[in-house]
């Protein structure tokens, strides 16, 4: 599910950086990515008669998810216009080094020299791709697309959360339901005429997001955090033939020498949350 999710956020912003290229404005994109979803998921459970899977007892969570959600999405897709498609890609897998110190430092977890070992070399491999100084990847968006991923960090902890109570329909729902409100409020000062082929980029990018969303959210339902964020590291690929495709541009050598440390830091880090999980399963007495 995670393999799938990720092929589908990669043509995601695959499809945010053509509707921005024709000159769609940013919170119109992040409007009609949430907009498409609530009407066909409604439509939907409808048709199934599960409608009673959107009943919650948690509506403050679903908001606050949403809050964040929307922050995210809206920062990530500026920072896809000012990115290379691999290079955007690359730095949101940063994720599980952000959810190491957060667990660390807000959590109170005790994190060992494996994984802060990890997250030095993750670092590592950003200063790599980014190359501070060199103005050879854009500063601004290279900022953007690190607090995106920070971001993300702490929207899989909510979505984990919420998956202990709510169905994958229920969190994708009030997600996107509260997220096009959000971002509604304000799209009357910056939406402009579509044409045909920006409405088809805009429907195409809503409904790859919501496929990728709802498998997400079933992905860390039936996972650990930590050993289903590696799985995403295959939307390099993808990115790079995304990107090949769209603009006759493949991924900068910078990228082939950082990303692995980057992917190699997260690696350890599941490798490492796994093993300390089960070393707990273990050590629990059986009764």
């Amino acid at each position: 599910m995670r393999l799938g999710s990720a092929l589908c956020f990669s043509i995601m912003i695959l499809l945010v950086k053509l509707a921005a290229e024709s000159g769609v404005h940013v919170l119109e994109i992040a409007f009609w990515r949430q907009a498409v979803a609530p009407p066909v998921l409604l439509l939907w459970l409808w048709s199934q008669g599960s409608l009673g899977q959107l009943k919650t007892r948690r509506f403050p969570r679903h908001f606050g998810r949403a809050l964040v959600g929307n922050g995210n999405m809206t920062i990530m897709f500026y920072a896809a216009t000012l990115l290379p498609l691999a290079e955007s890609i690359t730095l949101g897998f940063t994720t599980p080094l952000f959810a190491v110190i957060i667990a660390a430092m807000v959590l109170g977890e005790s994190v060992g020299p494996w994984r802060w070992a990890a997250v030095l070399a993750g670092f590592a491999g950003i200063l790599v791709i980014t190359q501070p100084g060199s103005q050879i990847v854009h500063p601004l968006g290279t900022s953007l697309a690190l607090f995106a991923a920070l971001l993300v960090a702490i929207i899989n902890f909510q979505i984990r959360d919420l998956g202990r109570t709510e169905s994958a329909v229920s969190i994708v729902f009030y997600f996107t339901l509260l997220g096009s409100m959000m971002i509604g409020m304000v799209l009357p000062f910056v939406s402009t005429p579509l044409d045909a082929y920006q409405w088809l980029l805009l429907l195409s990018m809503g409904a790859m997001g919501t496929i990728g969303q709802l498998l997400l959210t079933a992905s860390l339902r039936m996972g650990s955090v930590a050993s289903v964020i590696i799985m995403d590291y295959s939307s390099l690929i993808w990115a790079a033939i995304l990107g090949w495709l769209a603009w006759n541009q493949l991924p900068s050598a910078s990228i082939w020498l950082g990303a692995p440390l980057i992917i190699g830091a997260g690696l350890l880090i599941a490798w490492r949350e796994h093993y300390l999980t089960q070393r707990a399963r273990q050590t629990i007495p059986q009764v």
